[in-house]
């Protein structure tokens, strides 16, 4: 299978909506909001990085990254999800594929560094990990992630884009 990993065009944003609700349907750690989250990054303008998988040309999955604030100041941190696969190709690394673009892509443009709250099982193979001293209290620590791009870590309360209160 051949995927390509592109940034997100404005004509994309129907089919975005689609793998995302269709992605998470299912799930049983979804909130049912993820589409409405990424069209509200979009239409506020944080959406810093939003890139989409092709497959034989149709969008397969999307991935978005937005800023966070950590202690209610913007240290270059950035926040990673939704990130969607279409439940016909998930488990063929079109996720990972987006992740690893995506965090590549920060590291280049000099972010500090990315949360993001998921499984630890699968976040740890990119280089994520727990730290206490980063918190999100919306949610169990354990699933609360960071990847440091560089040496100094802040440490305090992270807040997503006001976006993430889309319903």
């Amino acid at each position: 299978m051949h995927i390509e990993i592109r940034a997100e065009r404005a004509e994309d944003a129907q089919a975005i909506r689609r793998v995302t609700e269709a992605a998470f349907k299912l799930s049983s750690h979804a909130s049912g909001t993820e589409a409405a989250i990424v069209e509200a990054l979009r239409e506020a303008g944080a959406l810093t990085l939003s890139l989409v998988a092709t497959v034989g040309g149709d969008i397969a999955g999307h991935i978005a990254f937005s800023p966070v604030t950590i202690d209610g100041q913007d240290l270059g941190w950035f926040g990673l999800g939704p990130v969607s696969v279409t439940p016909d190709l998930q488990g063929h690394g079109i996720g990972s594929v987006l992740i690893r673009e995506g965090l590549a892509h920060l590291r280049q443009t000099g972010a500090a560094g990315c949360v993001l709250l998921g499984d630890p099982a699968f976040y740890r193979r990119f280089g994520f990990e727990n730290d206490p001293a980063l918190r999100y209290e919306d949610a169990p620590a354990e699933y609360f992630m960071r990847l440091a791009f560089q040496e100094a870590v802040p440490s305090g309360k992270v807040s997503y884009h006001a976006g993430f209160a889309a319903s």
